[in-house]
């Protein structure tokens, strides 16, 4: 077992070896059979509601063993909520469209277009699409804010749980009203080649949430929208559905107004061992984030060989400043408690941000075992909104919201045994006033700086690093 001194000086193998593969094992198709949702009856047309004779193809398919459901190339089926079963392939052709009916009454209790609870050897694949219709259940645009207001009811894409031995391939949805592809307490999943093409001023239109989910890999994505790319959660439920463990997101391309590759901010169970590895942040409101608020403990967390873009481009209401890396942890309620936060790891990641990287905890429990190595961040400013902040939310009634701060390129603040190894602090072609040091460090134990690289915004009047 290694000690926390150990995992300062681990080599890059270090999470790699605490993580497992997951082992796919997918049952197959009984027979082969293949379900065509017209012949049950649906149209196809885009007006007429197919929801019944969708699930009717469904339903019969499940009942024979399993098979695959077709919706054919070319057709859009207005639909309300789906229910998908075990053994079932929900192939949707090309060019063909699952499209969200405005009608809430087509959703009963179902919180989404496609649901599933307890499904094992579930398929959901392309190269056809769903459509969410999101301006449909919007209210009107708010121009301060830069951002629609919702009405009441709003379903998300995908509500998938307990779902068993899974795998999502090659689809895409777009327009997503709410949450697109929550899994809840989802063990063995493959996501494979998900396209993404949401509003990037509907909020709440995440990408993909694993919650409480445990051996999955997501690879080969590419999505843009409002808030969270692909965030990892443990949610507030009713029902113990397990922690968060052994995922690994790679090989994805994200743009977002919100965090690109993030791990919170519900972290009400458990998460652990996560990989984040050779994605692209073409741009966010935040880079690599872990946004910690709640009891569940967070450790083994890497990210790397990471690019990105962080901007302050979007109004105050929306979460995230342009911060490179964002690493943060303390209650989001008056009399709430904040789980402990270690080992992390950030490697290999570059780009250009607005707001610094950052490393932040609490004075009387602290973030604890991060490593930072071979981190260049170049910090500019191109965007019309302003600066010298540090965006703290969500927070609790003793953390300032919007914290007016100078902006060093590292901010290291309330940690414990932290390693910067081979950074390199860079400044853009348009410094702000508030632009500051290379290195700033407050309340930290046991920091240490190797070949660090980076010098003052403006030299002549501040130091490169400051450690108090």
């Amino acid at each position: 077992m290694k000690t926390r001194r150990g995992f300062l000086y681990a080599g890059s193998a270090g999470l790699a070896a605490m993580l497992v593969s997951p082992r796919y094992a997918f049952p197959g198709m009984q027979g082969g059979a293949e379900y065509d949702v017209t012949k049950y009856g649906a149209a196809g047309d885009g007006s007429t509601v197919d929801t019944a004779a969708v699930q009717k193809a469904i339903d019969t398919a499940a009942s024979r063993g399993g098979g695959r459901v077709i919706l054919p190339a070319g057709k859009r089926f207005l639909c309300g909520g789906l229910i998908l079963r075990s053994g079932i392939e929900f192939h949707l052709g090309s060019d063909a469209v699952l499209l969200a009916n405005t009608d809430p009454a087509d959703y009963g209790t179902l919180k989404a277009m496609l649901n599933c609870d307890g499904a094992q050897g579930l398929k959901i694949t392309g190269p056809g699409a769903l459509d969410g219709q999101a301006l449909k259940f919007m209210t009107a645009y708010d121009e301060t804010d830069e951002r629609w207001e919702p009405k009441a009811f709003r379903p998300r894409m995908f509500s998938l749980v307990r779902a068993k031995d899974m795998e999502i391939t090659s689809v895409s949805f777009g327009g997503a009203p709410n949450w697109g592809l929550h899994m809840l307490g989802c063990e063995r999943v493959l996501v494979d080649g998900l396209r993404v093409r949401n509003y990037m001023n509907v909020p709440n239109c995440d990408g993909i949430d694993p919650d409480h989910c445990r051996d999955v890999e997501i690879r080969n994505c590419d999505i843009v929208g409002a808030d969270d790319s692909i965030v990892i959660k443990t949610s507030e439920q009713k029902e113990d559905y397990g922690p968060s463990r052994n995922i690994t997101v790679k090989d994805c391309v994200v743009s977002s107004r919100d965090s690109g590759l993030k791990v919170g901010t519900e972290t009400f169970g458990d998460i652990s061992k996560i990989l984040f590895e050779r994605c692209k942040v073409l741009s966010a409101g935040r880079g690599p984030t872990i946004t910690h608020r709640q009891p569940g403990n967070i450790e083994d967390i890497e990210f790397r060989d990471i690019e990105i873009v962080a901007a302050e481009h979007h109004a105050a209401r929306w979460w995230g400043w342009g911060e490179a890396i964002s690493i943060t942890a303390w209650p989001r309620t008056a009399d709430g408690k904040v789980g402990s936060l270690r080992n992390i790891r950030l490697r290999n990641i570059h780009g250009r941000a607005e707001n610094s990287v950052r490393i932040d905890g609490q004075k009387d429990q602290p973030i604890e075992d991060v490593l930072l190595e071979k981190i260049d961040i170049t910090i500019d400013k191109w965007t019309k909104y302003p600066g010298g902040k540090f965006d703290n939310r969500p927070t609790g009634p003793n953390v300032e919201g919007l914290e007016l701060h100078d902006t060093p390129v590292f901010s290291i603040r309330n940690a414990n045994r932290v390693l910067v190894k081979d950074c390199t602090a860079r400044w853009g072609q348009h410094p702000e006033k508030y632009f500051s040091n290379a290195l700033q460090a407050s309340n930290v134990q046991g920091l240490k700086l190797e070949r660090f690289n980076g010098k003052a915004a403006f030299p002549d009047a501040r130091k490169a690093v400051v450690i108090t």
